[in-house]
Formats: C-alpha cells, sequence, structure tokens
C-alpha cells in the first residue's frame, strides 16, 4: 500500500436498488410512483424556457420554499430543501450529530443511516427492533447524541402513531430527533404538528414516493428557524447551489396540484389493499403495510428463489440479503396492471414447485 492510500477515508457504500431498463419488464424494486407528476409539471415542462439553464439557480429556492410553507401553513424560515430527501438527511447528519455521544437508530431501518454515520465519523447504536419488526420505544430512553426514526419503517412498512413519536420526543428533549417520513402519505399522519410543541424536532419529506418525481431529485426538511437556520448554513458552506432551475420549478407545480396528489395516494393505497389480499392467499405473510410497498415472506418458499424466479420472468422486486430481513422481498405497488401481472407470475412459480 502506497503512503498516500493511508490518508484516503473508507467507507462502505450504500448499495441503490438496481435499476433495470429491459422491454416489457414490470419494475417493482425501487418504490417509485407508477403514475405520472401531476398536469401542472408536465405543463410547466412544456414551456420551460432554455435560457434558465444559463444562469445559476436561486440558491436560496424561495418560490419552492414559500410553495412548501404554504401547502403546510409554516413560516418559510421553517423549511429547508435539497437534493432528494437524502441530501436533507446528510446535510441533516453533518449539522446536529457531533457529539460524543452515539446517536441511535434501529437496527434494521433505512440502510444509508450507517453509511453517514461512518462517513461523517459519527458514533452510532442500533437498538433492535422487536420480534414483529417494531421499534421498541424504550430503547430510546438513554442517553445519545440524537435520534433518526424513519416513520414508516423501511424496509419494514409500519408505521408508528403520533403518540409513539412524542414518547420519543419527551424522553429526549436534549437530543435532535429527525423523523424521516418519505413514505407518511401512504396511509400515516405527519408528526409535523408535534414541531409546535418540541423545537428539537426535523421532519423530513421528498417527492420522489407520493409527489412521482424520484427523477428530480427534491427534498425537504421542515423544523423551528433554528434548527432551519443551522441546517443552511452548513449547505452554504458546502454547496450554495444545490437545487437545480427544472427542480425548483417543476417543484412549485408539483406541490400546487393538491387534487391530483390526493387521487393518486387513493389509487395506490387502494390497490396495495387488495394486493394484500391476494397475496394472503398465496399464503405470503407481511406486517401491515403503510406505505407505497409490502415486506413479504412466503410460508413455504424462501423469497432469494421468489425474487431469482420473479427475474427470469422480467419482474423486479427487492430482496436484502441481510440477517433478520433475509427471507422477505419488498414489493412496491405499482398499476393495477403491473400488480395483476405481479401475482401471475408469482402463482405461476408457487405452482410449479
Amino acid at each position: 500500500m502506497k503512503a498516500w492510500e493511508n490518508n484516503i477515508r473508507k467507507v462502505v457504500p450504500y448499495t441503490p436498488g438496481e435499476q433495470p431498463d429491459s422491454p416489457n419488464m414490470i419494475k417493482l424494486n425501487t418504490n417509485e410512483n407508477p403514475y405520472p407528476p401531476a398536469p401542472g409539471v408536465q405543463k410547466a415542462i412544456r414551456e420551460f424556457k432554455m435560457e434558465r439553464l444559463k444562469l445559476y439557480p436561486d440558491p436560496k429556492a424561495k418560490l419552492l420554499i414559500k410553495a412548501l410553507a404554504d401547502y403546510y401553513k409554516l413560516e418559510e424560515s421553517q423549511v429547508f430543501v435539497g437534493v432528494g430527501s437524502d441530501d436533507v438527511l446528510a446535510m441533516a447528519f453533518m449539522t446536529f450529530f457531533n457529539s460524543d455521544k452515539p446517536i441511535l437508530f434501529p437496527d434494521i431501518t433505512y440502510s444509508f443511516y450507517d453509511v453517514w454515520a461512518d462517513l461523517f465519523r459519527i458514533p452510532y447504536e442500533q437498538p433492535a427492533l422487536d420480534a414483529n419488526f417494531r421499534i421498541r420505544k424504550e430503547d430510546y430512553y438513554r442517553e445519545n447524541g440524537g435520534i433518526v426514526i424513519a416513520n414508516p419503517n423501511a424496509p419494514t412498512s409500519i408505521y408508528e402513531g403520533e403518540d409513539f413519536i412524542r414518547d420519543i420526543l419527551e424522553h429526549n428533549q436534549d437530543s435532535i430527533v429527525i423523523v424521516d417520513e418519505a413514505y407518511i402519505d401512504f396511509g400515516g399522519r405527519s408528526s409535523l404538528e408535534l414541531i409546535k410543541e418540541f423545537d428539537n424536532l426535523l421532519v423530513v419529506q421528498t417527492f420522489s414516493k407520493s409527489r412521482s418525481m424520484a427523477g428530480m431529485r427534491i427534498g425537504y426538511a421542515m423544523g423551528n428557524p433554528i434548527l432551519i437556520k443551522a441546517i443552511n448554513d452548513v449547505k452554504y458552506s458546502y454547496n450554495s447551489y444545490t437545487m437545480n432551475q427544472t427542480s425548483l420549478y417543476y417543484g412549485v407545480e408539483a406541490v400546487r396540484d393538491e387534487a391530483y396528489f390526493k387521487e393518486t395516494l387513493e389509487k395506490i393505497m387502494k390497490t396495495r389493499e387488495w394486493v394484500k389480499e391476494e397475496m394472503k392467499r398465496l399464503e405470503f405473510t407481511f406486517p401491515d403495510s403503510k406505505t407505497n410497498f409490502i415486506f413479504a415472506s412466503h410460508k413455504y418458499f424462501p423469497a432469494v428463489e421468489l425474487f431469482n424466479a420473479l427475474r427470469k420472468e422480467n419482474v423486479f422486486v427487492r430482496y436484502f440479503n441481510k440477517p433478520g430481513i433475509n427471507n422477505y422481498l419488498r414489493i412496491t405497488i405499482g398499476t393495477d396492471e403491473e400488480m395483476k401481472q405481479l401475482l401471475k407470475a408469482l402463482e405461476q412459480i408457487i405452482n410449479r414447485k
């Protein structure tokens, strides 16, 4: 090894979901929304003036922040935006977790959390979920340097109610608590109201799931103005022009079309409930999902076998080869037609054995 190699920061990177691109595939592996963005976004794309691209975007993202603040009935000083919720969360880790005490997040959760902690050299501990994949709130009563809770959790799909989050906050008033709500719109209730009571709460959401804009990379955080100023200070010290012109412009239109937003959510949740019943018939078990995916295990067939058999049928789902969850498939909710094809493929695979 050469001497300069000793100075390279080494981390085990996050592994993103596979992005296959084959004809006639059924892509249910990365929790994207199966429906297009709002009509206002499509209109904005057609009308976008290309000469804007020669100019830097607004580093303060004022138009998008105002749209989000108006939508959630907040002050603009309570909203931060970034390049997808991953960027927002990474900035939050960098900003708020600078203690010698370990931050806490579950052992089974979004697998980027430990990557950021390692990257930024933040000590962390991962309390184990219980046998039913539930977070034990008592595990978060101990001294810590911060807490991160994905609610609903991923990949388990389990949602915890407002009283649960309130309890975590009441026991951790000296730590920053981040609630990552990437999937909250699919049947849960946001913890946003709690920011009126708890100045140490940061709520993070994204346009990637419920607003059908994974390709535009828009995420945002909401909290008290002190938290938002602090995270902005770090952003401006790192990269002031994080949001591009098109993301800002199209993001505003996505927020404005509430009717389409709710219509799409209803479609996905209706499809999810139908698929749950069909998968029970096929002898799958799963937690009661409040997300746009189902985390399923079969009574007889190992998940890895089903995963590989589905790939041969050009149906892509997510498999995690990790302890505790390596017999589960995470299956995104697609259109009714896509889910019919998934169920048909699963039935054929099961019946062949």
